[in-house]
């Protein structure tokens, strides 16, 4: 049987490998799909923000400091220009956000009520929040000496000497931060497990063609039994799935120099048990249909609105809460969860659970693909 087996998994792979279509089929489109989520997250970076500044009181020294607080903040560069210049420039995109400092604004802060300053910008919350934010804590601790000081201009001058020469230095070390080489690999690896169930359901259903133009008939007119042509369809689709799973993690790895924060073996080891399940829930789709038009109308029923609610295309978290519970009933969805709680840090070992239902699934589809196959009443069954 063995020996059949080979010869037809071999034949099989033959056939339909022998066109450079098919092999961008099978295999470009993964490599597609790590380009696109490169290019997405590539351009994901920080970017400096660039700040147009009018100081209208000038020669302040509060109002002066306050100015060289944000020139210095990370990130930031800014431009002193005029009122109605500001306008301009951030209306025609070439500054993303402006600082407004009127006339009485350090006397406001001297008062300990600032008052006469505001941040503009047609980008919204999104690219004034930082700035905003690091300025506010500068002016409240500047408005806090000011209150101190009781409007007395001297005192307020000996605190705010002291507040600027203070012994107490800051230090800071960088550190790489990983969330977007993650964010990455998870990304890929959604758009594969979309491409692994697309491909093992494709590969079923050359079965349901053998049918139709009865190659299957002449099949079993030799010694070679129904069993044996479902295993090596069955073994064709576990050599496609490994060689996707290989040629994908490969491009992660060495072509784009994607950081999964996983080690490549248990990502692989992760992905395999997902081939299975990939070929299970294709003979399930095959089992349930008639015909190949009948099996292609039920994968894009199936597979695509799955890999949507499992979080393949964007983050489960960004989904109401009734989704992400719907998702629990979804392979793809153990497979990602299984990635996040590597690269937070847990062993492989540690996600037992998580694979175990990965198993469980296999299980369960191969059974009703099993039972649909032996209650199929019609001469051309395959079992």
């Amino acid at each position: 049987m063995w020996r059949d087996i080979w010869f037809l998994a071999t034949r099989t792979l033959l056939m339909t490998f022998r066109k450079r279509s098919t092999l961008i089929l099978y295999f470009g489109l993964p490599i597609a799909g790590i380009v696109a989520t490169f290019l997405l997250y590539g351009s994901v970076g920080t970017t400096e923000l660039r700040v147009g500044v009018v100081n209208e009181d000038s020669g302040q020294r509060i109002a002066e400091d306050t100015v060289g607080f944000v020139k210095n903040l990370d990130h930031v560069s800014i431009v002193h220009v005029g009122r109605n210049e500001l306008k301009e420039l951030l209306a025609a995109n070439k500054l993303d956000s402006g600082l407004i400092i009127d006339s009485g604004f350090s006397e406001s802060v001297l008062s300990g009520s600032p008052d006469h300053i505001a941040i503009e910008s047609v980008k919204g919350a999104q690219v004034t929040g930082y700035m905003k934010s690091m300025l506010r804590g500068y002016i409240d601790n500047v408005a806090a000496m000011g209150k101190i000081a009781g409007g007395d201009g001297t005192k307020f001058q000996q605190i705010y000497d002291q507040y600027r020469s203070s012994a107490f230095k800051l230090t800071s070390e960088s550190v790489n931060d990983m969330s977007l080489a993650k964010q990455m690999s998870y990304q890929s690896i959604g758009f594969l497990l979309l491409f692994m169930l697309n491909s093992a359901a494709s590969l079923a259903e050359l079965m349901l063609k053998h049918r139709e133009n009865r190659t299957y008939y002449r099949i079993l007119s030799s010694p070679i039994n129904a069993k044996t042509y479902v295993l090596a369809n069955i073994a064709v689709n576990a050599v496609v799935m490994l060689a996707q799973i290989v040629i994908a993690l490969f491009f992660m790895k060495v072509v784009f120099h994607m950081d999964p924060g996983i080690s490549v073996f248990e990502m692989f080891a992760l992905l395999a048990i997902f081939a299975v399940v990939s070929i299970s829930l294709s003979l399930v789709i095959i089992a349930f249909s008639k015909s190949s038009g009948m099996a292609g109308a039920l994968q894009n029923l199936i597979i695509v609105p799955t890999c949507l609610l499992s979080g393949c295309f964007f983050p489960l978290s960004i989904m109401p809460e009734t989704l992400r519970r719907v998702s629990d009933f979804l392979p793809q969805s153990w497979v990602l969860q299984s990635i996040e709680k590597l690269q937070e840090g847990a062993t492989f070992g540690s996600i037992g659970f998580h694979l175990s239902i990965l198993l469980a699934f296999a299980v369960v589809f191969f059974l009703i693909a099993t039972y649909k196959f032996g209650r199929n009443n019609d001469t051309r069954n395959f079992v």
